[in-house]
Order: structure tokens, then C-alpha cells, then sequence
């Protein structure tokens, strides 16, 4: 019988403008929810006193509230799976805070509501009293781990890899939907084509060879894959990343002196919540004396200016505003500790979601 998978909600396809190459669209589709390398993500456990979801009760026509929070050792087991990806030596770190207001990712473990997450920069757009990540039920259980690694992957940007159009799986269709309507998934065929049968878009996929021992790979029981043969029996992957899964983290996330606790960043990726034409400013503090890296990143034709503030004053340093520079910029500038600097950002025109972040590392 297949387990409980994961419940990716439904994503509207991206748009872009006219006129991009198929390279640029390419390029645009595999990045675009991608963290900038050295970004440290910041994660916490929503709170049981606060967070809920108010759900009717089969039946009855009465509602009940369920919390979201977990209890410590299912905490403490997502704690073990995020040092198992930092393990693997890539230049994204983690870091639990207590504050959903300093986190990107925020978790909930909301029984009977599936376990899923925002894809990767995604989770910039979810509100923040709302969850980027659920754990639907008991991820303690024996063989449940590899849900935990499977949702980080996700959240680090990653996709089901049994979608991938390298996979060149043949599935029984309605054997499928039949199979995931029952307990324990209760999918609708919309959910079930979502997360199983919808084949990803080339630019969309993690690579270009099909992996079935990847932790992204869904498990599935006999009798849901036609072809190829050796799949009719099912797809088993162990529930751990692949050495085909830290090939790809590493290229996205290469170690980095950046990361970690000898290159902090002055500031965490920010939502800049912009439109076309507007600005925002952002305050800069760096840790220590070094050349940094300010830049935006996202859906967005943008230009930045670094200013020195002197005696009160903003005193020009780097970058530019001419309304020249296309897709995302970037500049590299030499910033002192203890001095105070201001990262000026204006948007010239939008794509897609039109979500974009500054960051500086």
C-alpha cells in the first residue's frame, strides 16, 4: 500500500515578458526559487497558545481548533534533518529562532493536514503568520524521517524528481487517482495529477538525468508505474539525500567562507514588497571590516545605491540609479564594522510573481 506522501499545494505557472530568449527563460524557470549562496535561513516552531487552524468537524457542522505546534521530540527530529542537509557541506546554514518575524521558514505540524512546503523563495511570499512548512503527522514513526529531509529539500528549492520529464515513467492513471483517494492520502484527482502525474517542465526539473534514489523521489507501491519495467513493482528511494541530491545542492550552494559564523550576514534576504517604480531603503551594520556583495534578486529589473552615513549625512559609495541596469543588480562594495551604511533600492519593472529580495553578503 503506498504511504503517506507529500501534498504540494497547486502553483499558478510563472509569466514572464515578452520577448526573452528560450535560454533566458530557461535560466529564469531553474533560479527563480533558488536562495542567493550564504544565505543563512532562519527557521521556528509555530506555538501551540497562538497558532491553530479552525477546521469543521465531518458531520456535525461544528468547528474545532487544531494547533499547530508539535511536541519536542518531533522537534527535535526536524532540528536532526536540517543539520543532515548542513552536513553535507553546502553554503546555505540554518538557524532556529524564536521569532516567526526573523524566519523564513515557519513550521507547523498541523495533524491531518498533509505534509508539504514552500518551494525554496516561495516562502517569501507567505505571510508571516502563516506556515511555510507542515508536518501532517507523525514524522517520529519508524520510516518517517525521510518526510523531514524530503520537506527541507523543498524548502532549499528542490522538486519532486518523480516528475521530472527525464523520468520517462508511464503511469497508470487511474489506478493512481484510485490509489491516493484512499487512506492514508485522500487526495482529489487535482491534488494526486499536482504531486504524481504532471510532468515538470524541462527549465522546472533538478537535472537532466532522472535520479529514483533521491529523496525527492515520492515512495509508491506496486501496481502505479507501467513502464519502465523495473518500476512495476514500485518506486522505493531510501529517504535520505542521494549523492545525486548533494551534486545538486552543492552546484546551487558551493561552500562558502560566507556562511556560517565567520561571514554573517549584515542583513537576511527582505522582501522588498515593491512595485514597479518605487524604492525602499535598507539599514547595513556589517560584523566585520570586508568586501560585501549588495544585490537584488528575484522577478524584478532593479538598481541599488550604497551610501556611507556621515554626521547624519548619506554619502555616496557604490552603484548606480540610472534605470539601466537589467535583471537583478549587484554591487561590490568595501564596508567597515561599526560604521552604518544604507542600501537604496528602486524596481523599474516587474515579471511573474513580481517577488523581490535585497540581501547583502
Amino acid at each position: 500500500m503506498t504511504r503517506r506522501l507529500c501534498s504540494l499545494p497547486r502553483q499558478s505557472a510563472p509569466s514572464f515578458g515578452p520577448g526573452l530568449t528560450a535560454e533566458r527563460l530557461g535560466a529564469l524557470l531553474a533560479g527563480r526559487r533558488m536562495w542567493v549562496n550564504g544565505t543563512v535561513l532562519h527557521y521556528c516552531f509555530l506555538d501551540a497558545r497562538s497558532d491553530a487552524s479552525v477546521v469543521p468537524v465531518p458531520g456535525t457542522g461544528e468547528l474545532r481548533r487544531v494547533p499547530w505546534a508539535g511536541g519536542e521530540e518531533q522537534r527535535q527530529l526536524v532540528r536532526g534533518c536540517f543539520e543532515e542537509w548542513r552536513d553535507l557541506g553546502i553554503g546555505v546554514t540554518f538557524a532556529e529562532v524564536g521569532d516567526r518575524h526573523e524566519a523564513e521558514l515557519r513550521i507547523g505540524f498541523q495533524a491531518g493536514a498533509g505534509s508539504w512546503s514552500a518551494i525554496g523563495r516561495d516562502a517569501l511570499s507567505v505571510g508571516r503568520g502563516e506556515r511555510t512548512m507542515n508536518f501532517g503527522w507523525d514524522v517520529t514513526a519508524p520510516g518517517e524521517r525521510g518526510a523531514v529531509l524530503h520537506q527541507i529539500g523543498h524548502a532549499l528549492g528542490m522538486v519532486h524528481e518523480h516528475q521530472s520529464p527525464s523520468a520517462g515513467l508511464h503511469w497508470d492513471d487511474e489506478a493512481v487517482y484510485a490509489e491516493l483517494a484512499d487512506p492514508p492520502n485522500f487526495w482529489d484527482r487535482e491534488t494526486t495529477f499536482t504531486n504524481v502525474l504532471r510532468r515538470l517542465d524541462a527549465g522546472e526539473a533538478g537535472g537532466a538525468l532522472w535520479d529514483p534514489q533521491s529523496v525527492m523521489t515520492l515512495p509508491f507501491g506496486p501496481g502505479l508505474v507501467l513502464e519502465p519495467e523495473q518500476y512495476r513493482g514500485g518506486l522505493r528511494p531510501p529517504g535520505t539525500p542521494s549523492p545525486a541530491d548533494k551534486e545538486f545542492v552543492l552546484r546551487w550552494y558551493p561552500p562558502t567562507a560566507a556562511a556560517g559564523p565567520a561571514g554573517l550576514l549584515p542583513f537576511r534576504s527582505v522582501p522588498l514588497g515593491l512595485g514597479a517604480g518605487e524604492q525602499a531603503d535598507f539599514a547595513v551594520e556589517p560584523p566585520e571590516t570586508r568586501e560585501y556583495t549588495v544585490s537584488t534578486f528575484g522577478d524584478a529589473d532593479s538598481v541599488l545605491v550604497v551610501f556611507e552615513e556621515r554626521d547624519g549625512e548619506p554619502r555616496f559609495l557604490a552603484g548606480h540609479d540610472d534605470g539601466g541596469t537589467p535583471d537583478n543588480a549587484a554591487v561590490r562594495v568595501r564596508l567597515v564594522k561599526g560604521r552604518r551604511y544604507a542600501v537604496r533600492v528602486r524596481l523599474y519593472s516587474t515579471w511573474g510573481s513580481g517577488e523581490t529580495a535585497v540581501m547583502c553578503w
